[in-house]
């Protein structure tokens, strides 16, 4: 079963109670994950840093990304209490950890189990290794990269879980090591890579959704999406490409100010999604091609079976004019048909009998 994260990110607006119920619209939807972003927006971004384009069209406000981001900022204590909330919910936790405080604050306070690396962050060895130190399993969100620079961040996750250093081998040395069956077993099941267009939201002639087979392809990794376009379509149709992890923005309400409202689904069509993809799910089914459980009993109703088309006597020559194919599916098969013309019937039959010889 694909496996849905519903990305509430900074929709909380810093507020916790916001932020209780968007855990509670992920749990009724059904969700398997809620997922936050947990970060000290001194350690994440200078004073200098502008928003993005989206960020400052969404947020109404002029203002450097450091000051955006302190209002969406949330405690230690607020996050103890949202993990608590999504136990009794029954719905999982997670949160992307923008510096190393955060990380550690997630690893050994909250005790998260699956680490979210996001695009932004691919290029930050550094963190990147602290990821992979953890042992956790791992999630690279893919946007705004190209192969090389995925697979260099994948080369320093296989350091991580393998190595007791804290220094990287540099240029070929890493590329070599990662090339190794060590390193590619180190991940095998332990990472997940997510394609994804980071613009929000992201024009549907740039989410080029094939790209979700060359990943497979090229690191024989499990393959899900990261989705920031607009609507529930392109969520759905990546499960049916074969994505088994989907991360999709939701909000409380599309109208709320903050720089990810907007490129957000509101709880209702967070629960068309899930349910979209259970159906996607199930219908996915198996690669055999057999004849279904549901199917047996329309066989003899729509198939077809050799019949009189007149009044046929004992000893009559069968020919195109006297034998036909017609419901029901019930007599002998069509693929028989050449085998009787020319023999004599042993039977009378009147028309539409069953030829049965």
């Amino acid at each position: 079963m694909t496996i849905i994260i519903a990305e509430a990110g900074v929709n909380h607006n810093g507020n916790e109670e916001i932020a209780h119920s968007l855990v509670h619209a992920a749990a009724k939807a059904g969700a398997d994950i809620i997922k936050f972003q947990t970060f000290r927006a001194e350690e994440l971004t200078t004073q200098h840093t502008l928003q993005a384009n989206y960020q400052l069209k969404n947020s109404n406000k002029d203002q450097s990304q450091l000051s955006m981001l302190k209002k969406l900022e949330l405690s230690d204590e607020a996050f103890i209490n949202i993990k608590m909330v999504c136990d009794d919910l029954g719905i999982g936790f997670m949160s992307t950890a923008f510096d190393l405080a955060s990380l550690n604050f997630l690893v050994q306070k909250i005790g998260v189990e699956t680490l979210k690396i996001p695009s932004g962050e691919i290029t930050n060895a550094p963190l990147i290794l602290e990821h992979a130190i953890t042992g956790k399993d791992i999630i690279l969100s893919t946007g705004m990269s190209n192969i090389d620079e995925i697979r260099n961040a994948l080369a320093v996750i296989a350091f991580g879980y393998t190595s007791s250093s804290e220094t990287l081998p540099q240029g070929q040395l890493l590329t070599k090591f990662f090339e190794s069956r060590v390193a590619q077993e180190s991940i095998k099941n332990k990472v997940t890579l997510l394609h994804c267009t980071s613009e929000y939201p992201a024009p549907f002639e740039d989410l080029n959704l094939n790209a979700m087979h060359t990943l497979a392809k090229e690191f024989n990794l499990q393959i899900g999406y990261s989705d920031h376009s607009l609507g529930i379509e392109v969520s759905i149709a990546a499960v049916g490409m074969g994505a088994q992890v989907i991360e999709k923005h939701f909000t409380l309400d599309n109208g709320m100010e903050g720089p990810d409202h907007q490129a957000s689904i509101e709880p209702d069509e967070l629960e068309r999604m899930v349910q979209s993809i259970r159906n996607v799910d199930l219908a996915t089914g198996s690669a055999d091609k057999n004849i279904q459980t549901s199917e047996i009993k329309n066989l003899s109703v729509v198939r077809k079976s050799i019949v009189a088309l007149d009044e046929i006597s004992l000893g009559e020559v069968f020919s195109k004019k006297n034998i036909g194919i017609k419901r029901p599916g019930t007599g002998l098969s069509p693929f028989k048909y050449w085998d009787y013309l020319g023999k004599k019937s042993q039977h009378v039959y009147h028309a539409g009998d069953l030829i049965d010889e």
